[in-house]
């Protein structure tokens, strides 16, 4: 009799470990397709309002209202870390390269966004990140901008990611103002029938002696929406390029694994890093430049010295 119960504690137990272990497995299935529902050739809509202001006295910006045609694709996929990059096909010929997204699943290392182009590693337990998808979003030119952890939810036929985060002034906004030096995203990525939509609530904050004080608040609305758009020129610029990124991204790497902190300036001798790194974009694999010593003095050239 003792043996009898024994062998059904273990068969409920076992039985228990693999309902769980089964949920999980399932549930981290779900999350990779989702993610991956992102992929596609899109028309993709940016909108963006400041609706509230603590400060009665304070003007609102311009609405801001642009329109294109976006390709999403994976450079990475593995079971826990899948990299999605954007290109943005402007005028129907021109390929700009444009933002990144690295998902990484339980991630507990993080580089999170102070204040005027600086960023500082955070380590997170274990614990902090269970079931969560960190999504870390890169710049043009594959600087860091912003990262933040959520749990992807699947439920009632709706698949949604919510995640909010410090990070430098939108590249919309970033050259023009200077009245405020923090944005808190508050990201809502959803999955639909047509594509997927980036819905944000932000915050634009100045934070001085580690205080914040409101300026205003925003509604943001990035709209992908899937139909028979034609990427080949996209497709066919990343097969001619993509060497040349990924040699930007190893040294971007090497830079943010080596280093506790890391600032950047905005602009060297009166250029934008991305300006730089496009121009050797042009150059690479000609006899006029587009080494792999050209990119790192170029991007080296924007990090402030500690």
């Amino acid at each position: 009799m003792k043996f009898k119960f024994s062998a059904l504690i273990v068969a409920i137990t076992l039985s228990s470990f693999n309902l769980v272990y089964g949920q999980r497995s399932n549930k981290l299935s779900q999350d990779r397709a989702a993610i991956l529902s992102m992929v596609g050739c899109y028309k993709v809509t940016f909108n963006f309002a400041e609706t509230f202001a603590p400060d009665t006295s304070y003007k609102y910006h311009p609405r801001y209202h642009e329109s294109g045609i976006e390709y999403v694709f994976a450079i990475e996929n593995s079971e826990k870390k899948i990299v999605l990059q954007h290109l943005l096909v402007a005028e129907d010929s021109l390929i700009i390269k444009h933002w990144r997204q690295d998902w990484l699943f339980e991630n507990t290392d993080f580089l999170i966004y102070q204040q005027d182009n600086e960023w500082k590693k955070e380590k997170r337990s274990p614990s902090q990140v269970k079931g969560q998808w960190t999504q870390k979003v890169f710049q043009v030119d594959d600087s860091p901008r912003y990262e933040g952890s959520g749990t992807w939810v699947h439920i009632d036929g709706r698949h949604y990611w919510e995640s909010t985060s410090d990070a430098p002034l939108p590249r919309r906004e970033f050259t023009k103002r200077n009245d405020y030096n923090v944005m808190k995203r508050g990201s809502h990525i959803e999955i639909n029938s047509d594509g997927w939509i980036l819905e944000q609530d932000n915050q634009k904050i100045i934070r001085k002696n580690g205080a914040d004080l409101l300026l205003c608040q925003e509604k943001g609305l990035e709209q992908f929406t899937k139909k028979d758009y034609n990427c080949q020129l996209a497709e066919n610029y990343w097969e001619k390029n993509k060497q040349f990124w990924t040699e930007v991204r190893n040294i971007w790497e090497n830079i943010l694994t080596t280093n506790n902190q890391v600032s950047i300036e905005k602009k060297v001798k009166e250029s934008l890093l991305y300006e730089k790194l496009f121009r050797l974009e042009r150059m690479a694999g000609t006899s006029s430049g587009g080494s792999s010593m050209e990119i790192e003095k170029a991007i080296q050239s924007h990090l402030k010295k500690s």
